[in-house]
């Protein structure tokens, strides 16, 4: 299911850059994929073998007002196809592929406490100057790591937080 979502999306992308449409077909396709998620009985009604594909086509007709074209024609394919329940995995992988086009980098800074937002800026300013790309900043607060930081930027994490160096602290003393 995740080769066919990936190939949908790659499609759906693609089409959506060429008509310089991509952030409207992503917002869109984010808030249709959200009130799936939201309505259990819109899931059924989409997902479920025992309504036609016309019934489905109108449905969706009804229930998407005021959207690109290419994101209509885009879903009804999922339904002729009978692909509707990939949307979720459709719309990560668009999310992902607009991430790289945009050199997006998603960093969160983990902290004890609250860091004033001078502080976070400047750690994003630092990362996105070694890495050249553009940040995507968030902070969190979590008053289990004791003190110090944690920075996940993209998939890579440092930890730079008194519970880890206690962990390694306390793994050094067991080897002992």
């Amino acid at each position: 299911m995740e080769e066919i979502a990936a190939v949908y999306a790659r499609s759906l992308f693609e089409v959506a850059q060429e008509q310089n449409k991509l952030d409207t077909i992503r917002e869109q396709l984010g808030q249709f994929a959200d009130a799936l998620s939201d309505n259990r009985e819109l899931q059924v009604f989409f997902f479920s073998p025992y309504f036609s594909t016309t019934e489905k086509e109108d449905g969706l007709d009804r229930a998407v007002s005021d959207a690109e074209p290419i994101l209509v024609n885009f879903l009804k394919l999922l339904i002729e196809n009978h692909r509707t329940p990939v949307i979720f995995r459709v719309r990560r992988v668009v999310d992902e592929l607009w991430q790289q086009e945009n050199k997006l980098l998603p960093v969160t800074v983990t902290s004890a406490v609250a860091l004033d937002q001078a502080t976070v800026s400047q750690i994003g300013d630092r990362i996105a100057e070694q890495t050249g790309r553009k940040v995507e900043l968030s902070a969190i607060v979590e008053p289990d790591i004791l003190g110090g930081l944690v920075v996940r930027v993209g998939n890579s994490i440092l930890d730079a937080s008194i519970r880890n160096r206690l962990e390694q602290l306390r793994k050094q003393v067991a080897r002992a």
